[in-house]
């Protein structure tokens, strides 16, 4: 069986400053693309099976400048919908909402065609790509390799081993980083966490 690697895209300027970034597709900044190309040491000499990206610019570039060929963007792989709180970090948030917690609370609506995400939308989008690449993993014809944003992979970690989507909270992940989930014993484990060249 093959492993699942996940690589989030270098960093951005709304991920430097800690905003909130889903559909505004911002560029990587000069250490965001540093970021990327060292990880192609981490990703050359492994057969892929499957490689899919996110469609937003920022983790097709990282891609790109990790050496991947043959990457299929992959709509599912999208971040999380921040509906309202697109561009806003979580220090300006609790400034109204002292409590708030992504994980729990979710997002208000945000302008047309953005109404926001819940962890359990999210997690339904994640077993839909879980689904799409299992055949891969299990034909043993190599990896399977995921190049997404940060809350989406996470969520999709918490799906591939058993989790509920909201305990995606739980695997911070780093820009520029790749991380590996495998098995042991015929069931998922995190291998690797937050590798960076």
């Amino acid at each position: 069986m093959g492993d699942l690697l996940l690589v989030r895209h270098g960093e951005t300027e709304w991920s430097l400053s800690g905003q909130h970034t889903s559909w505004t597709d911002l560029p990587l900044t000069q250490h965001g693309e540093e970021q990327a190309k060292s990880l192609a040491p981490l990703l050359t000499g492994r057969t892929y099976a499957l490689a899919l990206s996110s469609p937003l610019g920022r983790a097709i570039r990282t891609a790109e400048l990790a050496g991947l060929t043959g990457v299929t963007p992959e709509p599912d792989l999208h971040e999380w919908d921040y509906g309202g709180y697109e561009g806003v970090t979580t220090a300006e948030i609790h400034r109204s909402r002292p409590d708030w917690y992504l994980w729990t609370d979710g997002v208000p609506p945000g302008p047309e065609g953005h109404p926001g995400e819940s962890p359990e939308q999210i997690g339904e989008r994640a077993d839909r790509v879980l689904g799409r690449l299992e055949s891969a993993l299990t034909t043993g014809t190599g990896d399977v390799i995921l190049v997404a944003h940060a809350h989406f992979l996470r969520v999709l970690t918490a799906r591939r081993l058993g989790l509920p989507a909201a305990e995606g909270r739980l695997f911070q992940l780093a820009t520029g980083t790749v991380s590996r989930l495998s098995t042991e014993h015929g069931r998922p484990v995190i291998a690797e966490w937050n590798k960076m060249a």
